[in-house]
């Protein structure tokens, strides 16, 4: 094992100077900042966005920029670490907080990457994709997967907000991100697949059987349902165990998209816990409650409706702050990506 590698002051400037010339570069000077030992190197923070501070300043965009303008009027939650620019919360998680007025209609698009749409308040916004109109109340899940149509709009009184989750990051550094216009889906008059042909866990449509479906069968996770099976669970969980529930596809049983996965979890008043260390980055928003999230030894304290960067392989412990009230969490995280890159992993407590 190599303890001390050469460096490039070692080297002849003009060895280095005619490396140059041809985009050449050695790898050993360099090799322990892309291979270091026992854990990456990691410029993500953990950092917490404020909804309370957040908030007048989204409010104030809808004043500053119509839609026309905007086409999608989101503020970007950038990690301080990885640069405001880049607008990323971990290196392969976008998110943004977006907006939309009584009355307005956002385009209709499609791009190469996948987003979803978790409603942080308001009533009367909905979601058409590919002609299914999914509505949106606060704490429902709403898939737009790559390549799939969609617009949105707002048929109700005051504004609607909802927390945009993007793997951006991942298709961006591919060069393969961009997007293209296209006509308003006419909805359909029927309910989405959400209140009809998946309304049951453990149920699916008999036709379906033994037939080749579509990749996203599902397209909205009310949060009436997700709350209600939350409590089911904890029920009949021991204090001190994780009551947390995977978002999936109902025909398959997998991860609901190809990059991103998702998850709710349960905190019982006045409970800690610790979950295992992972691989994955990850991004929490609280959908109900207040507590604190100790990642690698910084504590953020949050309420409702904030919003957290967790980094790769960080050690993490959740407490609920309430002794009377649970606590609602929703998780973003990248390790669909991890395992299809065959390098997830899970570590034992330190």
């Amino acid at each position: 094992m190599s303890s001390q590698l050469g460096t490039r002051e070692e080297l002849p400037a003009d060895y280095l100077d005619e490396l140059e010339a041809m985009s050449v570069t050695p790898l050993w000077p360099s090799l322990r900042q892309v291979l270091p030992y026992d854990q990456p190197i990691r410029a993500t923070r953990p950092f917490k966005w404020s909804y309370r501070k957040v908030r007048p300043y989204l409010m104030r965009a809808g004043e500053l920029t119509p839609m026309e303008k905007a086409e999608r009027r989101v503020l970007v939650l950038a990690n301080p670490g990885l640069g405001i620019d880049s607008m990323r919360a971990t290196p392969s998680i976008y998110v943004g907080l977006q907006l939309i007025l009584p009355g307005e209609t956002a385009p209709c698009h499609r791009h190469t990457p996948t987003a979803v749409r978790f409603v942080v308040e308001g009533n009367g916004g909905y979601t058409v994709v590919e002609g299914e109109k999914l509505p949106m109340e606060k704490g429902d899940l709403i898939l737009t997967p790559s390549g799939m149509w969609h617009d949105h709009g707002h048929e109700g009184d005051g504004p609607v907000v909802w927390l945009d989750a993007l793997d951006l990051p991942t298709v961006h550094y591919l060069e393969a991100s961009y997007c293209i216009e296209g006509e308003v889906f006419p909805p359909s008059n029927l309910p989405d697949a959400s209140q009809t042909r998946y309304r049951r866990a453990g149920l699916v449509p008999f036709q379906s059987l033994g037939q080749k479906q579509g990749r996203y069968p599902l397209c909205r996770y009310p949060w009436t349902e997700v709350r209600a099976a939350l409590f089911d669970l904890a029920a009949h969980t021991a204090m001190g165990e994780i009551v947390q529930l995977a978002y999936v596809n109902p025909e398959t049983g997998e991860e609901c998209l190809p990059i991103l996965g998702f998850s709710a979890q349960m905190l019982r008043p006045g409970e800690e816990v610790e979950p295992v260390r992972r691989s994955a980055s990850s991004v929490m928003h609280v959908i109900e409650g207040e507590g604190e999230t100790e990642i690698d030894g910084e504590t953020l304290t949050w309420v409702e409706s904030d919003t957290a960067s967790i980094p790769t392989h960080a050690q993490v412990r959740h407490r609920n702050r309430s002794t009377s009230k649970p606590a609602f969490l929703f998780h973003v995280d990248d390790a669909p990506l991890h395992r299809k890159l065959g390098f997830y992993e899970e570590f034992a407590s330190r």
